[in-house]
């Protein structure tokens, strides 16, 4: 032990990756849970509909992702607050009332998909739904509340290796590897209504708003320090580059498959099911195991974030490394957006294609005001003190917000073309 210890003080190398290694979590953890029922769904569509054609898309969406996953990195490090006490001391009570409320009904919908995704995965292996949901619901609560933080982010990160098992997926389905560098080199861009909204959703599916809330908490939670900033940067990137290959992969193994046999879906939980007669049972059950960790990873991150960010926003204390007795308003907050989602799922014939499109609808209205917010904030001297952002930053921040309002007229628009053109 003394020797190991010897050469750890001796070796800069192994004194960086030790130190690397205690901050990693936020990053991975907020860039996995990206992948959720929703992102994956939104991934075989994609594949299904236009085999390798969208791959590019990722490239553009890795760019946005890891600069406003830093900003909030960077944000949490420097201030020491939460994204909701920032912009409850810069924009006031009233859009945080507003903010707040919008989150907290967008993220009931959200946790109710992800519940409809444990489902869904489980229903492949043969399991009802009201043994599998209230199953999952029971033990994301006891994960929670009797867990700390340091061994609930183990767990997590353990959850983020297990996406890993889409990428075994992808090699059973056996692409056509020379067609996946040319999708990737050489995009075919086509002007269609339907491919341009389906580029729009890969770009809008990697950025939600309750990321931003909860890779900011993550950060202070952690209590990193801005001497150890460059490997919290470190963890967002491999956060990133995780994201982007579990959802690269997801679109090869849909679309060597699906796409090239004309199979269509609606749900991620189809994918998983039509794959077996293409790529054989394991890959099947693969991609379901994955569907289900994906789901109950983020069934446990969603209510937790919501709240993290209600508490922080009006005041009270939060976090999973505190008491039920020491913060009795998030736990109870944690608990009600549970027991709301899975009461949801369970209801027999629940309209839960509405529920999804109606929280998409909410996520979309609320990013540009979440992300406007942060750019504002992360320019300000008073804030921030040398650490504001880059003219580069400021330019991918801003694109990517423009990007995501077209997104948000275009979600918004859709009902509405779709009834005039008959397709409604």
């Amino acid at each position: 032990m003394n020797a190991a210890l010897k050469k750890l003080r001796e070796s800069a190398w192994l004194r960086n990756l030790a130190v690397f290694l205690a901050v990693l979590g936020p990053g991975i953890i907020t860039g996995s849970v990206d992948n959720d029922a929703g992102g994956i769904t939104t991934y075989s569509v994609a594949g299904a509909l236009y085999g390798y054609d969208l791959l590019w898309t990722l490239i553009p969406s890795f760019v946005a992702l890891l600069v406003v996953q830093e900003m909030n990195a960077r944000m949490g490090i420097v201030t020491g607050k939460g994204l909701a006490d920032l912009i409850r001391e810069n924009f006031g009570v009233k859009i945080t009332f507003i903010v707040s409320l919008g989150l907290v009904a967008a993220n009931i919908g959200n946790t109710a998909t992800e519940f409809a995704g444990v489902a869904g995965s489980l229903a492949i292996f043969g399991v009802s739904k009201y043994l599998s949901v209230p199953l999952a619901a029971i033990g994301v609560w006891f994960l929670v509340v009797k867990g700390d933080y340091k061994s609930t982010e183990r767990i997590f990160l353990v959850f983020s290796l297990c996406l890993f098992s889409y990428i075994v997926s992808a090699f059973l389905a056996k692409p056509d590897w020379g067609e996946v560098g040319r999708a990737l080199l050489r995009p075919q861009v086509q002007l269609d209504g339907q491919y341009i909204y389906m580029v729009l959703g890969l770009v809008g599916t990697t950025i939600a708003p309750w990321m931003q809330f909860y890779m900011q908490a993550a950060v202070i939670e952690k209590r990193i320090k801005i001497e150890e900033y460059r490997y919290a940067f470190w963890d967002v990137v491999v956060g990133c580059v995780a994201t982007v290959v579990v959802a690269f992969f997801i679109v090869v193994a849909c679309a060597a498959t699906l796409h090239k046999n004309g199979v269509v879906i609606r749900e991620a939980s189809d994918a998983a099911m039509s794959l077996r007669p293409f790529a054989g049972h394991f890959a099947s059950e693969l991609f379901a195991f994955g569907l289900f960790v994906a789901s109950v990873f983020s069934a446990t991150i969603l209510p937790m974030a919501t709240a993290f960010y209600v508490c922080e926003a009006f005041g009270f204390e939060a976090g999973v490394s505190k008491r039920i007795d020491e913060a009795p308003q998030f736990y109870a907050l944690f608990a009600f957006i549970m027991a709301a989602s899975v009461a949801i799922i369970l209801i027999p014939g629940a309209p839960l294609i509405s529920i999804t499109i109606g929280t998409q609808v909410l996520n979309a209205m609320l990013l540009p005001v979440v992300l406007v917010s942060m750019i504002l904030m992360v320019n300000d001297p008073k804030i921030m003190g040398e650490h504001v952002n880059n003219r580069f930053q400021n330019l991918v921040g801003w694109a990517t917000t423009v990007i995501l309002l077209v997104l948000t007229a275009m979600l918004l628009a859709s009902p509405l073309v779709e009834r005039l053109s008959g397709r409604a």
